[in-house]
């Protein structure tokens, strides 16, 4: 067994897996998994910089990761960063910042190298299950960016296309720093066409129609999949591997971008951090259902998350 790290720097959200591996059986046990939003991605589509108030709250989670790291005595260390930081002009500040607090230098990964982590977290527990047949298509929901990948026991073609909740909502739904609530008819028409042309950007190198069974990531997906079974509060056991239907999906959507945000705050399973940009992740999510005529979408708490710790393990 090898007691490994991950963390996962999106755009949104910071994220933190500490984990037993065992290669021999595949299986990975994990010993603290856990979340929290410094929307590190603030304001970069429109300055093309990271904000200092957003790198200060990133450092912070860092430093209170790092005591969790040294409390489990994890032997290795994997720090990958995403979308927010591969935009960014300032991103060495960035660099050196988190080597500082944790001692390893940032990972800013490619879309591909993104997709393929979690093409393999997302469906190392999937395979040989006949409900669920392949070739999957993995979709992954982030802040700034989404990640498409098709494949079975490997990954046949991955693609990253820049539209995830944070972006769409900065680019859509603010006006003069406040997010509409809820938005007109004519901002939520832009993002959707702004969706759609990025879904036939993805179709250019991955093949989305051929999936037989549509797995969805993160934070969007999970917070729909929350409000699909009305959970009291978010239960990560419920959410991992639920199904929620095409009509859910849809209904779900229609309501979060009808809703106000003092209606979206009072849902129990949602994350303060994801008030705001879940009607934009809801859209995507549904576009990419309409697009290849998914009937379902397999949820999944295992992502990118676990798939760097197994490239770690």
């Amino acid at each position: 067994m090898t007691r490994v790290a991950a963390v996962d720097c999106g755009t949104n959200s910071i994220r933190l897996l500490v984990a037993e591996a065992d290669p021999e059986t595949g299986e990975l046990t994990d010993l603290d998994r856990r979340m929290m939003v410094v929307r590190l991605g603030q304001g970069v589509d429109r300055t093309g910089r990271l904000a200092p108030e957003a790198l200060e709250r990133t450092f912070a989670a860092c430093r209170e990761y790092a005591g969790i790291i040294k409390e489990h005595g994890a032997e290795r260390l994997r720090f990958v960063a995403t979308s927010a930081s591969r935009d960014a002009e300032n991103r060495d500040e960035f660099v050196r910042g988190v080597l500082d607090i944790l001692g390893v230098e940032p990972e800013v990964i490619t879309g591909d190298q993104e997709a393929e982590f979690s093409f393999t977290g997302a469906t190392k527990e999937l395979a040989g299950d006949d409900r669920l047949p392949e070739p999957y298509l993995v979709v992954d929901i982030g802040g700034g960016s989404t990640e498409f990948v098709v494949g079975d026991d490997h990954v046949r073609a991955a693609r990253s296309v820049d539209v995830g909740c944070v972006r769409m909502t900065e680019r859509h739904l603010v006006r003069d720093g406040v997010v509409s609530d809820p938005p007109s008819e004519e901002r939520i028409a832009a993002m959707r066409a702004d969706i759609e042309a990025a879904l036939d950007l993805a179709e250019q190198t991955v093949p989305l129609r051929e999936a037989r069974t549509l797995v969805g990531l993160a934070g969007s997906v999970t917070t729909v999949s929350a409000i699909a079974q009305g959970l009291p509060g978010y239960d990560s056991e419920a959410i991992h591997h639920s199904r929620v239907s095409y009509d859910r999906v849809r209904e779900i959507t229609e309501w979060l971008l009808r809703s106000t945000h003092a209606e979206r705050a009072a849902v129990p399973s949602m994350h303060p951090g994801r008030v705001d940009v879940i009607g934009a992740g809801a859209l995507v999510l549904l576009a990419i259902m309409e697009r290849i005529g998914a009937q379902e979408v397999v949820v999944s708490e295992h992502d990118i998350l676990d798939g760097i710790a197994w490239s770690v393990a």
